[in-house]
């Protein structure tokens, strides 16, 4: 008689979340809660690690506490990978904490993955920049299927020039992640990696092997109009758009809206980019979103956040918090009908959304719960987000990026 064969361990992910009015009480009380959630053991130290990736967000109203606090977290939890930052507010389940104290922790259980933690700087050198701190175990190539969490400094850390460096080096890996908030200065934010704190730079983690790491990238915005080609541009100006005056075409759009539409083209233009150009037809999704930034009635031209090409097929878009809730509800919906559960998620969300665009609390949580959940979710309230577009990563403002984590 054969022994039955024991099943496969499985993908898990938890989170905690604690208001502690101390970081030390705060962290302590987060992180049992999460460990709860794994069933792991929260009291004497044992042989088995509790957990394979741990991920921590924390609230700047804890101030110069912060930094000891973190760097003791890791001796605590035991987990062979550990990132974090501090941020304006945090995300935990359905619940958001934009203001106040707040600690957030996510454990992640990943069965046959493989996760390589790093610490990233930007130098510059005779030659040019570089970014130096690559883990040597990534030097034999990369992990299959995969992706970079990434938590950067805005101050110190130009993400636009990491992702044009993997365009050419490591083409179809995803970045998904954020910029450190909460700091209003150089220095004044506090970056974690395993033992070690860093006020500039990036920390992050590699992750491939046995689990996948799905993005979902909500722009918060609709299309207004059809989608054009520009004849003619500039530099970040577009000069015509289908061989007549970009203005021109804007304005035939304008005629055909409803009252609440032209409203918001008042209000909230933006401009969508197709990432790729190789489709016959264009979704939600498909676009990169980027401000208009001015219009000149005398020349017909029109001024974007981005640089644009000839040839390029744009649409006009308008953001306002209907929707950003449509265009949310929408992708994860669409994730929910063609992928199996995840178990866990990462939410880098702008501080630009909460409270400050929707009328309800813990909008993009509550959101996520309501499409996929219930899921282990952890997030902050990031200034400016990481995600792909396509098959191309891109900074973005007032975007929600997900991390989706799912077996492989």
């Amino acid at each position: 008689m054969h022994a039955a064969t024991p099943p496969a361990p499985s993908l898990r992910c938890a989170v905690g979340l604690s208001t502690q009015p101390r970081i030390e009480m705060a962290l302590a009380e987060a992180t049992s809660q999460a460990l709860l959630g794994l069933d792991a053991p929260t009291g004497p130290i044992t042989s088995t690690l509790p957990a394979d990736l741990a991920v921590v967000f924390v609230s700047s109203a804890y101030g110069q506490s912060i930094r000891p606090a973190l760097e003791t977290l890791g001796e605590q939890l035991r987990v062979p990978a550990l990132i974090g930052t501090t941020a304006e507010g945090v995300l935990a389940g359905d619940t958001e904490i934009e203001t106040g104290p707040a600690v957030v922790v996510w454990l992640a259980r990943l069965p046959g993955a493989s996760i390589v933690p790093l610490a990233l700087e930007y130098q510059q050198t005779p030659d040019g920049g570089m970014f130096v701190g690559w883990p040597a175990e990534l030097s034999g190539g990369w992990p299959e299927g995969a992706s970079l969490l990434l938590l950067a400094d805005p101050f110190s850390f130009p993400v636009d020039t990491l992702i044009r460096r993997f365009e050419e080096d490591h083409p179809g890996v995803p970045i998904i992640g954020g910029m450190a908030s909460g700091g209003h200065a150089p220095g004044s934010n506090t970056l974690l990696v395993g033992p070690r704190s860093y006020d500039s730079g990036a920390v992050g983690a590699i992750i491939g092997g046995g689990v996948r790491v799905r993005p979902v990238v909500s722009q918060g915005c609709k299309p207004i109009g059809r989608p054009l080609v520009i004849t003619k541009a500039e530099e970040n100006v577009i000069v015509e758009l289908g061989g007549r005056p970009a203005l021109e075409r804007l304005r035939e759009i304008y005629g055909d809206l409803n009252d609440a539409d032209r409203q918001l083209v008042r209000s909230s233009l933006h401009v969508g980019r197709v990432a790729s150009e190789y489709q016959e037809s264009f979704q939600r999704g498909d676009f990169l979103v980027r401000n208009v930034v001015g219009a000149d009635p005398d020349s017909g031209v029109i001024a974007v956040g981005d640089l644009v090409r000839t040839g390029q097929t744009i649409q006009f878009h308008v953001r306002d918090a209907a929707s950003a809730h449509d265009d949310l509800h929408h992708l994860l919906s669409a994730q929910a009908s063609t992928a199996s559960s995840p178990a866990g998620a990462l939410v880098f969300t702008c501080n630009g959304r909460g409270s400050r665009l929707f009328p309800e609390a813990s909008h993009d949580a509550r959101c996520l719960q309501e499409c996929l959940g219930p899921v282990a979710a952890a997030g902050f309230f990031a200034q400016g987000e990481i995600g792909p577009i396509g098959r191309h990563n891109c900074l973005h403002g007032f975007t929600a990026s997900i991390a989706l984590f799912e077996q492989a």
